[in-house]
């Protein structure tokens, strides 16, 4: 939004000796000294922990602002000089109003703002490049699970990216680390052409913040691509998304704001907007953009694969086959429904076991996948219309899988409604990192090969804590044969063993490639 407090309250000028020294994004709160989520007030440059944390920096603008509501007419002309009300993101460089409640996407006349945002970008590199050096040193002394890995004698660095945590956005991170470890997904949208979406003086500078692009068009599909092109170079330990951020906020109206969400259903939305954008590029044009209205629209409807194939459908996309028989007369009634991903129950033997019975039988996956396709007698909520009787009828129901897809997405139901609160079922699942056979699912099994219907797991999604809208999420995800653990800006490799004790709340399976026939002599 445009902020009409900044030629006000931004006062400082880009100078080191105005700051405290060290990584811009490790900085100190001032009053209880924590160096998570610090923000410097544009005022008097002080540094104060966010909302999130101890919730300082906003008290710093509480306890500017309370002496000024009883002062003399003269001294308003104080207030307006210096109110605090505007803050910067150390780590994100973001820019914040109090006053406005709202981010800010323009600047002062001397354009201040973007000084400082550039001076504390150049302060964090200075500090990388100082640490990097420093641990140069130290390189052959690493271990297994830090920034080096020691392989067959060799020593290679990684370079995976972690993700900024922009405010209880972990759900968000976690899904795109997963995503971007796909690669016949991934691939496509950093193989794509960049989009330039700024004009006038603006063009062809590197912005961080990009949110004065405009109010009227966005590209989900351009800041996906930015994001995903940004997360394997390895030229930084932690990327922001807040532009990507900024897009979803734009479209998809339920996610905005900093409370935590549900991984699942932003994995959903984010496929699904994606989808509706790229066939926007079926007329051949050479950039997609999605309008306000067409996002409204699309946000206000439950998530569909329909229209015209995209690499969304073409890569998660499978179809079932839905078998209702009415048990008064036997008719039977099929429909083919496309999926991008199939939720599962935990069976009940397994959601209710108690702490007693630790010892007793381990659910599986495969126990999972058996719920969902057994058949099943629909309750007296869920009456089928039977068109023969011409009323509705006692039924049952069965799901087939008539198309297996590229990526098979599996979410775990791990998240039920009572009466007042949505509960957690923190069972664990069991599940193989590879050769899931997907082959007795199937409605015609008999038409598949062998080796067809085998998956190799590429990411695993996990919920920590006891509700949905609580807790921190973190993905596993294999990269050229090893295993890495993404919590936000933090990356460490891991091994097999940790990834298959975890409690999986979204797991990604590949499908296996067949090999090859030998040609006939």
């Amino acid at each position: 939004m445009e902020c009409p407090h900044l030629t006000a309250s931004v006062c400082i000028v880009p100078d080191s000796a105005a700051f405290p020294s060290g990584c811009p994004s490790s900085w100190c709160c001032s009053v209880c000294r924590s160096n998570k989520s610090p923000w410097v007030c544009l005022t008097c440059s002080s540094v104060h922990c966010g909302r999130y944390v101890n919730g300082h920096a906003k008290k710093h603008y509480e306890e500017a602002q309370t002496p000024l509501l009883n002062h003399k007419q003269h001294e308003k002309v104080e207030r307006e000089k210096t109110q605090h009300t505007v803050c910067m993101d150390c780590s994100s460089y973001s820019t914040y109003c109090y006053r406005c409640d709202d981010f800010v996407v323009n600047d002062t006349k001397l354009c201040l703002v973007q000084k400082v945002r550039e001076h504390l970008q150049n302060l964090e590199n200075s500090a990388f490049t100082v640490e990097r050096h420093r641990k140069r040193k130290f390189s052959d002394n690493t271990s297994l699970n830090k920034k080096v890995l020691k392989m067959n004698g060799s020593t290679s660095a990684i370079c995976a990216t972690g993700l900024r945590n922009l405010g209880n956005t972990c759900f968000m991170n976690a899904i795109l680390q997963s995503l971007s470890n796909i690669q016949q997904f991934s691939c496509y949208f950093k193989e794509l052409p960049a989009v330039e979406l700024r004009n006038g003086k603006t063009a062809g500078r590197r912005i961080y913040h990009t949110r004065s692009q405009g109010e009227v068009n966005v590209s989900l599909v351009e800041e996906f691509r930015k994001t995903l092109c940004a997360l394997w170079l390895g030229t930084q330990t932690a990327f922001s998304p807040e532009s990507l951020f900024y897009v979803v906020w734009k479209i998809m109206p339920s996610f905005r704001g900093y409370q935590q969400q549900d991984a699942h259903e932003f994995m959903r939305y984010l496929l699904d907007h994606l989808h509706l954008e790229l066939q926007g590029d079926s007329d051949g044009s050479s950039q997609s953009i999605m309008s306000q209205e067409t996002a409204n629209r699309s946000s206000s409807s439950k998530c569909c694969i329909n229209g015209a194939n995209t690499v969304v459908t073409s890569v998660f996309g499978g179809v079932l086959q839905n078998e209702v028989n009415c048990l008064i007369c036997g008719t039977e009634s099929r429909k083919f429904d496309p999926f991008l991903d199939l939720s599962l129950d935990i069976p009940s033997q397994f959601r209710n076991k108690r702490k007693n019975q630790e010892n007793g039988p381990t659910c599986s996956l495969k126990d999972c996948l058996r719920s969902f396709t057994d058949l099943e007698e629909l309750d007296e909520t869920e009456l089928y219309m039977c068109l023969k009787c011409k009323k509705k009828q006692k039924s049952t129901k069965k799901f087939w899988i008539q198309k297996l897809p590229k990526v098979l997405c599996l979410h775990l139901k791990r998240f039920h409604w009572t009466a007042y609160l949505r509960n957690k079922v923190d069972t664990y699942v069991e599940f193989p990192l590879q050769g899931l056979d997907m082959k007795c699912f199937l409605l015609e099994p008999e038409n598949m090969g062998p080796e067809s219907c085998l998956y190799d797991l590429a990411a695993v999604v996990v919920h920590h804590g006891s509700g949905v809208g609580s807790g921190h999420y973190t993905a596993y995800a294999t990269h050229e044969g090893r295993w890495f653990h993404f919590n936000d800006s933090t990356v460490t490799l891991t091994e097999e063993e940790t990834v298959m004790k975890a409690k999986a709340y979204i797991l990604f399976y590949v499908e296996r490639p067949v090999p090859a026939s030998p040609e006939k002599l």
